[in-house]
C-alpha cells in the first residue's frame, strides 16, 4: 500500500498535494498496490483526490490539526500509516513536508530521500530513487532497502495526471495528541502562486537600478500568469519584499520557466534556480556569469529589452 498525505492550506489543496497523489499512485501501479490519500483537519472536497488516483481518502480531524505542529503530524501520520498497513509514504516537499520527514521515518524504522524527482527503480528487486545533489549541479540514486520507505517529492517533477473519479471519504479513527505548539497568528502571502509551486517565474536583480523601476517586471510577469522574484542584494535593499528572494540563501525554485533580468549570475543565486527546467538570461553584460546556466540569452538593455518582450507576449496571447 502507498499512503499520500495530502497537504491542504486553510482547508484547500495546492497543486503539491495533486503532484504527490500523482506519484504515490503510479508508485502504487509499479509495486502492484494501491494508492490512498490521508487528510488533515478540514478539507474542502477531499474526494476529489480520487481523480488523481486514490483509491480511497482518509480524513483525520481534531483541534490539534488546526495549526501545524510537526509533532503532532507526524504522530497521526505514522498511525494512519501503520493502520493501512503502508509501505511507501509520500510527501510534498514542502516546508511541512521537510519539517516531518525525518520524524516520521524514525517514527516508521524507515530510509527516507527528501525531494525525489523520479518514480522508483525497481528492476531487479530494489527500490531506488533519484534526487537533486550538490544544489541540483548532479543527480544521486539512492537505495532503500528497509520494509518501509517515506518519500518526498519534489515541486514541478511530476505534473497532476486525473486518471479516476472522485471517490468517498472515510474517517480514520487514530490518537490525536495535544499540541506543544501554541499558534498566535499566521500570516500568509494571499492572491499569488507560492514561489516553490509557480511554474513560471520573472525574477529580477539590481540591474533594475532601484524598486521605482519594478513597474515593466510586474507588468511581464502578469503577461506571463508568473510570481515575480528577486536576487539577495535587492531584497536586502528592501527593494522588493524578503519572501521574492531566490537563491541558496533565499528560496529553492525549480519552475517550468525562469526569466532572470538584470542579474549577474553569482553562484549562490544560481544554486538556488539552477534546477528550473528552461532559464531565460536579459543582461547587457555579454560576459555576466548567468550565460553560462541559461537556455536562451539577451545581450540588451532590459529597459528596451523587457517591455518589447511584454508587448510581444501581449500579441502572442492576443492571436
Amino acid at each position: 500500500m502507498v499512503l499520500v498525505f495530502a497537504e491542504a492550506i486553510k482547508g484547500q489543496f495546492k497543486k503539491a498535494a495533486f503532484e504527490a497523489v500523482t506519484y504515490g499512485y503510479k508508485t502504487a501501479q509499479a509495486l502492484g498496490s494501491q494508492c490512498v490519500a490521508l487528510t488533515l483537519g478540514t478539507v474542502e472536497n477531499a474526494g476529489a483526490l480520487g481523480k488523481y488516483g486514490a483509491s480511497k481518502v482518509y480524513n483525520v480531524s481534531g483541534d490539534s490539526l488546526a495549526n501545524f505542529d510537526s509533532q503532532v503530524y507526524t504522530s497521526v501520520i505514522a498511525q494512519a500509516a501503520e493502520q493501512v498497513g503502508a509501505k511507501v509514504v509520500v510527501l510534498a516537499h514542502t516546508s511541512t513536508g521537510k519539517s516531518i520527514l525525518g520524524r516520521l521515518a524514525a517514527r516508521l524504522n524507515a530510509g527516507s530521500v527528501a525531494g525525489v524527482k523520479s518514480l522508483p527503480d525497481l528492476s531487479g528487486g530494489s527500490f531506488k530513487v533519484a534526487k537533486g545533489v550538490f544544489s541540483g549541479k548532479a543527480t544521486a540514486e539512492y537505495e532503500i532497502s528497509s520494509e518501509i520507505k517515506v518519500l518526498s517529492l519534489a515541486g514541478n517533477e511530476i505534473r497532476p495526471e486525473e486518471s479516476g473519479s472522485e471517490v468517498s471519504v472515510e474517517t480514520l479513527n487514530v490518537n490525536v495528541p495535544a499540541a506543544k505548539v501554541k499558534v498566535l497568528e499566521v500570516k500568509r502571502q494571499e492572491g499569488i502562486v507560492p514561489l516553490p509551486e509557480a511554474e513560471v517565474v520573472v525574477s529580477a536583480g539590481r540591474g533594475m537600478k532601484g524598486p521605482e523601476n519594478w513597474g515593466i517586471v510586474e507588468e511581464l510577469a502578469n503577461v506571463m500568469n508568473a510570481t515575480t522574484a528577486c536576487s539577495r542584494p535587492v531584497a536586502d535593499a528592501d527593494w522588493r519584499p524578503h519572501h521574492e528572494h531566490v537563491g541558496q540563501t533565499g528560496v529553492a525554485i525549480r519552475p517550468n520557466l525562469y526569466v532572470a533580468i538584470g542579474i549577474s549570475g553569482a553562484i549562490q543565486h544560481l544554486a538556488g534556480v539552477n534546477q528550473s527546467k528552461t532559464i531565460v538570461v536579459i543582461n547587457k553584460d555579454p560576459e555576466a556569469p548567468f550565460f553560462k546556466a541559461a537556455d536562451y540569452g539577451v545581450v540588451g538593455d532590459l529597459f528596451e529589452v523587457v517591455p518589447k518582450l511584454t508587448e510581444a507576449m501581449k500579441k502572442f496571447k492576443a492571436s
